[in-house]
């Protein structure tokens, strides 16, 4: 990885087990000092690294700056004196000032702060806001992209929820089994959202942005070895990420240009993660909750099939009916009439699109210009410029253009 991508990517994967491990030893009320601790750190690697070059170790050179940070703070920093010595005074056997930063205590105070994040004295908007930002490493305008808002909405969200953190004195702890399955929906949403922005990214002009993609999966996976949060709407979860996954290959050509389904090369989809994709959906069988992820898993899951039949499509059909009906979004509206079109024809396809109550956007101009191609080539030309003057990035255009070329 080049040096000028290195940091932004550390920043992403280390940042939150950074911040974890020091709300652990601090406790959530100094989340603002974890924080400040964790972007200093960052800020003597960007210089360090500039002029002595970057270290054998990255991310180990990361850590033992961060843990000589806090050990510093907590024997000379004035909020410590004041604040927590005070209460570490009655509990000085528990207490030292090592920051163990090894791989299990990582793992697990990560664990720890997705679930005191989605605390419900936290508002839901807020949880997922914070967790984008702590846990994935979100910036304000990609967390805004994520929820369709303005940076400024993002950023009272964010102070509204550090505010929280900070006056209600939160619990680390892991909660017990009745207030996890409380939490876990809003933990599992964080990390399909991370997921989705990564697949389909609206930020930095990139169209797919593979290390975000897996670094949700790896959150995910996080839960699964869990034995309290190893549900099977977890499991569906990481099902969908895996089958979305095996086709990353397949969604850009060599030059970066954005390769829709149709024209995928199925030969350059990953069996390894197919297979992975199955045995963790079927992993989630279990139970008697059919949650939105089991849906969409199952979506994705056809579209892993290679042969384009009828019948796949009727699958994915009957698949989108029962999602739009638990979990109904624009996105899911889109995609159900594609299937429409490829397992009933153009014309029903049309009627149901021109009666979807959404506001129109990129997709859903580029799927009137797909619909309307072998039936009224003015039209579809007239919806594929609309398409053009909406798309965000510069492959959105590319993709446009090369149909109007067509």
């Amino acid at each position: 990885m080049k040096n000028d991508n290195l940091i932004p990517h550390l920043f992403r994967t280390e940042y939150r087990k950074i911040v974890s491990v020091l709300c652990r030893k601090f406790g959530l009320e100094q989340f603002e000092v974890a924080e400040d601790i964790a972007s200093e750190t960052f800020l003597v690697a960007m210089h360090s690294w500039g002029i002595e070059g970057v270290p054998p170790n990255p991310a180990g050179w990361l850590y033992e700056v961060a843990k000589n940070k806090a050990k510093n703070h907590l024997h000379r920093n004035a909020i410590f004196n004041e604040k927590v010595a005070p209460v570490l005074a009655d509990n000085t056997a528990e207490y030292d000032s090592e920051i163990d930063l090894s791989p299990g205590h990582i793992a697990d105070s990560q664990l720890r702060m997705m679930f005191a994040i989605c605390d419900p004295a936290i508002a839901a908007e807020s949880q997922i806001a914070l967790s984008l930002r702590i846990l994935c490493g979100f910036g304000i305008g990609e967390i805004a992209d994520a929820f369709g808002t303005t940076k400024e909405v993002i950023n009272k969200r964010l102070t509204r929820a550090k505010e929280k953190l900070r006056s209600q004195k939160l619990s680390f702890e892991m909660p017990d089994s009745v207030i996890l399955s409380e939490r876990l929906d809003p933990v599992l949403l964080t990390i399909y959202l991370l997921f989705n922005e990564g697949y389909y990214s609206q930020s930095q002009h990139k169209t797919l942005r593979r290390d975000m993609c897996f670094d949700a999966m790896r959150l995910c996976l996080m839960l699964i070895e869990n034995t309290l949060t190893n549900q099977p709407k977890v499991n569906a979860l990481l099902a969908l990420m895996c089958f979305h996954a095996s086709r990353f290959d397949a969604r850009l050509s060599g030059s970066g240009e954005l390769v829709l389904y149709e024209e995928q090369d199925t030969s350059s989809w990953n069996s390894d993660l197919i297979s992975k994709g199955m045995h963790f959906l079927n992993q989630a069988k279990s139970g008697s909750q059919l949650s939105r992820y089991h849906l969409e898993a199952g979506i994705a899951f056809w579209h892993t099939q290679r042969e384009g039949t009828p019948a796949k499509w009727e699958q994915i059909l009957h698949l989108y009916n029962h999602l739009l009906q638990i979990n109904y979004s624009p996105v899911a509206a889109l995609n159900r009439t594609y299937a429409l079109f490829k397992a009933k024809g153009a014309q029903k396809a049309i009627a149901e699109a021109e009666k979807l109550d959404i506001e129109p956007d990129y997709f859903y101009f580029l799927l009137l210009g797909e619909l309307y191609s072998t039936i009224d080539a003015a039209k579809s030309v007239h919806y594929l410029q609309e398409a053009f003057k909406l798309a965000r990035t510069d492959a959105e255009k590319r993709a446009v253009k090369k149909k109007l070329v067509v």
